[in-house]
């Protein structure tokens, strides 16, 4: 299955992850750090001030109901992928679960959710796989739903995904991964080439707040 994915590189990248912001809300976007002096400098970028996530509640891979605000007095990861996807997905992934390992212990600070662009390919044994090839069995959430639930979820996250109406196993898709804090609030934004580093770095502080 191929898929093409929203993405921008430095300078270009920046500007976009700004427009997000903006999309979000009333938002400030700076190359890292919360308005106040006393407030945490991140690697990812982060969004300023802070504002509450937006909802999300589906079901994973093996039909279990899951609320963002469930993991509140953690640190929370939410991306959107899709299984079959060739490249940037496998690449985020691969990164989140070197991001783990290097957290150690401070890993159970941390939770990972990815939320499915692709309703007709993504179906729980398809996941299931995806999950296993990469490592990452009961280590992220994988979000499931039909059409009209995730794009309920991409609109809430201002994130883009549609499938080519001439080759339906064509996704497009913009393939953010953003940073919440423990207390539920929409922080850092990092780009689809995010380093493990900045995770790694950033996840306590998040954890923290």
């Amino acid at each position: 299955m191929r898929g093409r994915h929203l993405t921008r590189s430095s300078a270009p990248f920046l500007i976009a992850l700004c427009a997000l912001a903006a999309a979000l809300g009333p938002l400030g976007c700076g190359g890292g750090g919360d308005s106040g002096d006393a407030a945490p400098r991140y690697s990812g970028t982060a969004l300023r001030p802070p504002r509450p996530a937006p909802a999300l509640a589906l079901r994973d891979s093996l039909g279990r109901p899951v609320n963002l605000r469930q993991f509140r007095g953690k640190a929370a990861l939410v991306t959107f992928v899709y299984s079959h996807c060739p490249d940037v997905c496998p690449l985020i992934v691969s990164h989140l679960k070197t991001a783990q390992a290097e957290l150690g212990r401070r890993v159970r600070g941390l939770q990972i959710i990815a939320v499915s662009t692709d309703p007709r390919g993504d179906t729980p044994r398809a996941v299931t796989g995806f999950l296993k090839v990469h490592g990452m069995t009961g280590r992220m959430l994988y979000l499931l739903g039909d059409r009209r639930r995730l794009q309920r979820s991409w609109r809430a996250w201002d994130v883009v995904a549609r499938a080519d109406p001439t080759d339906p196993e064509f996704v497009e898709h913009s393939a953010p991964v953003f940073g919440i804090s423990a207390s539920g609030r929409l922080t850092t934004v990092y780009s689809p080439n995010f380093r493990p580093a900045q995770i790694v770095h950033d996840v306590p502080l998040l954890a923290s707040r």
